[in-house]
């Protein structure tokens, strides 16, 4: 598939016209089969990446070198990325006509502006964007915050939220940018102890900008592009920040349509 086709397609996602929910429209079915299958039994075999943001650039352990890499033994037919429906048109605008990605929100993220995008030109796969995130909803956040933090009737709350995070870096014991940590079930109970006060206190202030509602969010779009493909033997890479892994495992176990493959096998 050419980056253009790839483009149109990340226009209809913006504009709303594709729906991922449901049964996969014709531009989406045809899509999906023009690339290969890989799974057994029209499984889809699945990745979860988590990955570190802006620490991919001083890392060495998960560096971009290391997380490209990863990517190419996958070699997945999707990546059902950490961006919002309506920045995927300009993202894909921007790198074809200039070679780098300009679009405002992706630029936040060096694992998709210096490695998913560049890979489009050397394999063949679609980004599906899947992050509920607007820039609303993340404005609205770091306004409640900003007030919650200045509310002196709301001190020990905040205190329990900053000590569950001390104790989270802690008990990392330099371990937070090694991705065979972060792959496993021990890293994911660190991370849900360290939001727990945070999901516990302020969800009902942050609206649609808190813990659990942002990644409902998440999930149902990513639910939603995993049911277009479903059937079709694929294989999908879910790439979000590593502290949203374990709400989308949670999110995926009634599934039975998937094989969640080890991801730290990707990185020998």
């Amino acid at each position: 598939m050419t980056l253009s086709r790839r483009t149109m397609i990340g226009a209809a996602f913006a504009a709303g016209s594709i729906a991922l929910s449901g049964c996969a429209p014709a531009q989406l079915a045809r899509t999906a089969a023009s690339t290969k299958r890989t799974g057994s039994n029209g499984l889809t075999q699945l990745y979860l990446l988590g990955t570190i943001h802006s620490t991919h650039r001083t890392s060495t352990a998960y560096s971009l070198g290391v997380l490209e890499k990863a990517i190419r033994r996958a070699a997945p037919s999707q990546i059902l990325a950490e961006l919002p429906p309506a920045s995927i048109a300009e993202a894909y605008r921007s790198f074809r006509e200039t070679g780098r990605v300009t679009e405002r929100r992706s630029q936040a993220f060096p694992e998709y502006t210096d490695v998913v995008f560049p890979l489009t030109r050397s394999l063949d796969f679609e980004i599906i964007p899947t992050a509920g995130w607007t820039q609303e909803i993340a404005s609205n956040r770091t306004a409640a915050l900003r007030a919650i933090q200045r509310d002196s009737a709301r001190s020990q709350q905040w205190a329990e939220h900053i000590a569950a995070r001390r104790n989270y870096s802690r008990a990392l014991m330099g371990r937070g940018d090694d991705p065979a940590f972060i792959h496993t079930q021990e890293y994911d109970a660190l991370v849900e102890a360290a939001q727990t006060p945070y999901q516990r206190y302020f969800d009902a202030d942050l609206g649609a900008g808190g813990w659990t509602q942002i990644n409902a969010a998440h999930n149902a779009l990513i639910n939603s592009a995993l049911d277009a493909i479903s059937g079709q033997g694929l294989t999908a890479m879910i790439t979000f920040g590593s502290w949203h892994k374990y709400m989308i495992l949670r999110a995926l176990e009634g599934r039975k349509d998937i094989v969640l493959r080890d991801s730290r096998a990707l990185f020998g």
